[in-house]
């Protein structure tokens, strides 16, 4: 009888996790992880920062060192892309012509940028950044002096245009909706960090919808509907990430925003489980359906899948947290803020680069963006997790410090 075969399509945060963890957790049988890129898994959050500035390289950020892979005995399928799923066979079908059996699936997809339809977005110069690749085309354009635009005002374009001006090249971005990070933080949040990034002499412009780029082969400026232009030899895209289903969905696995899972990570096929940012999953701390878009939730969850896969499931429940480095300001948020009505602030937004924002529903905690302040950051965290109450007027009052609080 042959050796039983767990094959993760994705050599992603969540898929290197899930084949690491399936092996400690006692699968005997193969592990193949297979990956569309032609390098070994690595790092993504490092790309918008670390590695598009050139101060690390594709060496300095694995997952994993190879040799780690290498000696829990996974092997790696690497520039191959899986086209289809076959459930009754469990066989898959790589972009090669070549097949692989499998007795157990794991999906860790990921997701890819959301695109935008723009006249001239096929010159030179206009790049999107998610993978390695991206930065590798974007590198030859970043020098002191050029222009770049960044467009969209969330956190990977936010987090690229400070590397570039901090390279010292003129960095304009352009946001669509009246101010950057509108969907995922509170006016004086967007308010803090539209005044840092100017102090630093990157220009923010919103209520910008861009309309075209212009140029002969290479970029040369950015055209917005208001009339207004801005000079550029880099264009850089940056308007969200949508989740990689389509394999899922061709597989005739249930989809909706995201591959859904049940809190084993098991999707509509009991012998197929997915995790990482191509999932939606249920979240017991919010009641509700969730896509998340973060390392913490691709290596937690993949934990749980690789426990399901052994036989052995505990139910998913991690809190959500996410991390944001932009100049020497590193942004922690524990939780979910969507659906908030009130706030409580520690610190002074409008002085210096250090308070933190506890976002409520009412008198329930939702979530807490902490600016320099990982105190208050461990505090929302113990506080989401255990559902506690807290006192308004204490959690403002900084008299009060955090211990006591934590303490409390």
């Amino acid at each position: 009888m042959s050796e039983p075969t767990c094959v993760i399509v994705g050599a992603s945060h969540a898929g290197t996790q899930l084949a690491l963890s399936l092996r400690q957790g006692g699968w005997a049988g193969r592990i193949v992880l297979i990956g569309d890129e032609p390098v070994n898994p690595y790092q993504r959050p490092p790309l918008s920062k670390d590695v598009l500035s050139g101060t690390k390289s594709l060496e300095h950020i694995p997952i994993r060192p190879a040799s780690v892979l290498e000696s829990a005995g996974i092997e790696l399928v690497l520039g191959r892309r899986v086209e289809a799923i076959d459930r009754d066979s469990k066989r898959l079908t790589l972009d090669d012509g070549s097949s692989l059996v499998y007795d157990k699936l794991a999906l860790t997809l990921g997701a890819h940028p959301a695109t935008i339809s723009l006249t001239g977005s096929d010159k030179h110069g206009v790049y999107y950044l998610r993978n390695l690749a991206d930065v590798e085309q974007i590198q030859p354009y970043i020098d002191v002096g050029n222009s770049a635009v960044i467009v969209g005002g969330g956190y990977i374009g936010l987090e690229a245009g400070a590397i570039l001006r901090q390279i010292g090249m003129r960095v304009t971005v352009l946001e669509a909706l009246p101010r950057v990070l509108q969907r995922v933080t509170a006016p004086l949040v967007s308010t803090f960090y539209e005044r840092l990034h100017y102090q630093k002499g990157l220009h923010i412009m919103t209520s910008s919808l861009v309309t075209s780029i212009e140029g002969d082969e290479y970029v040369e400026r950015v055209f917005c509907a208001d009339g207004s232009e801005f000079d550029a030899n880099l264009v850089i895209i940056a308007v969200g990430v949508l989740p990689n289903t389509g394999l899922a969905e061709r597989a005739g696995l249930r989809v909706e925003d995201g591959i859904l899972v049940d809190e084993y990570t098991c999707t509509s096929d009991p012998d197929i489980v997915a995790a990482g940012d191509c999932t939606r999953h249920y979240n017991p701390i919010y009641r509700r359906r969730v896509r998340l878009e973060s390392v913490q939730n691709a290596m937690d969850q993949a934990r749980t899948a690789a426990a399901t896969l052994n036989g052995n499931p505990e139910p998913y429940h991690a809190l959500p947290w996410f991390w944001s480095d932009q100049y020497d300001v590193k942004l922690q948020i524990a939780g979910l803020s969507q659906g908030y009505d009130n706030v409580v602030i520690r610190g002074n937004p409008d002085i210096g680069e250090s308070f933190a924002v506890f976002y409520f529903e009412g008198d329930r905690l939702l979530a807490v963006d902490a600016i320099n302040r990982p105190g208050e950051f461990m505090l929302g965290k113990k506080l989401l997790m255990q559902g506690a109450d807290i006192n308004k007027a204490r959690l403002a009052d900084e008299s009060i410090t955090v211990k006591e609080l934590l303490g409390a």
